[in-house]
């Protein structure tokens, strides 16, 4: 491969901000076609990050073959419920929900990467970055100031890069999390189950995954009334037994999904991940997406450093929205519509999922990867259930996916 010459000694070909699951990815791919690859991370490796850590099919198809992770558990039984009512377990035709600790999951994915020839230096986190022509230059906490061909910006929902990309939003949440000790009657009630509760908020919903000895719970709605959602989170973890332990961690983290026509590049920085906003809308899941969109970024870094011309190097920037929106994008409006429905009539949708069959087995199907949420919004019967939901609500949400609320938010 053909490179043009760096402009400064020790630069290096691809910088990546935040060792997560797309930047992870995008360090591995990178790395693994020759590039010099310099994945940053501000927090010391293994570190703790708020998430349910839940790994469907399509995240699971993503991780590099071989990688060695520890599961907790895999959930076979699935509850639902309407806020504590009408309660239903139905049973998984192939299991296929592993529970795992992001930490564990974030430095395996980091270690692939180191192991495919990336350097990585965590507690390093971005200070500012600047574009003068091709070149990126990167300065860090530690005082030094890198240079690079092509920057990747996966350091999360509060990302810097993403400010300077510009990245904007239609939906952003408030997720509160905790992970609590169990004791071994509880830890048999939830091992295989695990609970989807939807809420009183709108949009919001409630969960419990469970990890042995430890269940990880949490609620999500949209921001903006933190107090009635820590309210909800406190009778949702007393309905189920969890209030007592002291947990292990108790914290909450916005999630943020992505404007249709939101950028993901500026010259030659690139976002993937949480940082380009990329996340269901219903469901709020974000591996998948990251995992993907991370293997995107990197293709398009390799794309861009092995350009013959500068003309070359913008087509493999434009290919990589290209390909985020055909594939990530399709996905992202669909979940917008189901979001749109669920805001309007969760008790709709509850109904469907536990008392029509066909509705749980499509569901079953994208849990277990083998369809998405764009292939089941265009199933007979999820039409039916938008325009029956349109009908018994006409009228948007305030806050809903895709709404131009004060919720909503121009910045990632």
């Amino acid at each position: 491969m053909s490179r043009t010459p760096l402009p400064a000694p020790g630069a290096w070909d691809v910088i990546v901000v935040g060792a997560g699951p797309a930047g992870a990815t995008a360090a591995r791919v990178s790395a693994e076609h020759g590039l010099r690859t310099l994945l940053l991370e501000r927090a010391a490796i293994p570190r703790y990050k708020t998430c349910g850590g839940g790994l469907i099919g399509a995240s699971l198809a993503a991780l590099p073959p071989g990688l060695p992770l520890r599961t907790y558990d895999t959930a076979g039984r699935f509850t639902f419920t309407h806020h504590g009512r009408r309660e239903r377990t139905l049973t998984s035709a192939s299991p296929t929900c592993v529970m795992v600790y992001r930490s564990e999951l974030d430095q395996a994915l980091t270690e692939a990467a180191a192991a495919a020839g990336a350097e990585v230096r965590d507690s390093t986190a971005l200070n500012s970055l600047d574009q003068d022509g091709d070149t990126v230059a990167v300065r860090t906490n530690r005082g030094e100031t890198l240079h690079a061909r092509v920057v990747i910006g996966a350091d999360g929902s509060a990302s810097r890069v993403a400010r300077h990309v510009g990245v904007r939003c239609t939906q952003v949440d408030l997720a509160l999390e905790a992970e609590v000790p169990v004791d071994e009657r509880t830890a048999d009630r939830w091992r295989g189950r695990m609970l989807m509760e939807w809420g009183p908020l709108p949009g919001s919903f409630g969960w419990v995954f469970p990890k042995g000895d430890i269940c990880t719970a949490g609620v999500v709605a949209a921001r903006g009334n933190p107090q009635a959602l820590r309210a909800y989170k406190e009778d949702f973890l007393k309905r189920h037994g969890l209030l007592g332990p002291r947990p292990l961690h108790d914290t909450g983290h916005l999630t943020r999904c992505r404007h249709p026509d939101s950028p993901l590049a500026r010259g030659r920085v690139l976002v993937a991940g949480d940082a380009a906003a990329l996340l269901d809308h219903w469901s709020r899941e974000g591996i998948s997406y990251a995992l993907r969109s991370g293997e995107l970024a990197g293709s398009a870094a390799v794309g861009v450093v092995t350009a013959a011309g500068e003309a070359e190097a913008d087509a493999a920037i434009d290919r990589y929205g290209r390909q985020v929106d055909a594939t990530l994008g399709t996905e992202m409006r669909a979940s917008g519509t189901l979001m749109d429905l669920f805001t309007r009539n969760p008790g709709l949708v509850h109904t469907a999922l536990t008392r029509l069959p066909p509705a749980w087995r499509s569901l079953d199907h994208y849990i277990a990867g083998r369809t998405s949420v764009a292939g089941i919004m265009t199933t007979p019967l999820a039409r039916a259930a938008a325009a029956l939901g349109t009908w018994l609500s006409p009228t948007p949400p305030c806050g809903g996916a895709g709404s131009a609320s004060p919720l909503a938010s121009t910045a990632s």
